[in-house]
């Protein structure tokens, strides 16, 4: 059902912050930094290889989301409702649709479908903060 683990969704309190400290402190890379509906958003990579992190200031809690590309986000949804899963409103995403779950032990896990190739190439380098 997966292709692939693409990113981290981190709750940041302060992203413009933690970003800095990331680039400075470990060498990320820092791909670009957006301001828009009333939150901030900064994605970088630690490695060339996947998954990046977004460090968003809208999402609340503690833990992280793994987000993982699926092909089909209605049936990958249905899916796992079928196994127990319970999910969150679909909500939006750079990349597509996106949909969140709480698994057993609290941990969350979100999935998207890629709809909106054009953006990660259209949003590299922009940096709001």
């Amino acid at each position: 059902m997966f292709v692939s683990l693409d990113f981290v969704y981190m709750p940041s309190a302060d992203a413009a912050a933690e970003a800095r400290h990331l680039v400075e402190v470990l060498g990320a890379e820092h791909v670009w930094s957006i301001e828009a509906f009333g939150t901030r958003v900064a994605m970088l990579r630690l490695s060339p290889a996947p998954p990046a992190v977004l460090l968003a200031e809208h999402l609340d809690g503690e833990r992280p989301y793994l987000v993982h590309r699926v092909e089909n986000l209605e049936a990958a949804m249905t899916e796992l409702e079928q196994h127990g899963w319970e999910r969150a409103p679909v909500g939006g995403f750079p990349y597509g649709p996106l949909c969140g779950f709480t698994v057993p032990g609290g941990h969350r896990v979100a999935i998207y479908e890629l709809t909106r190739p054009e953006v990660g190439e259209r949003m590299t380098g922009r940096y709001d903060f």
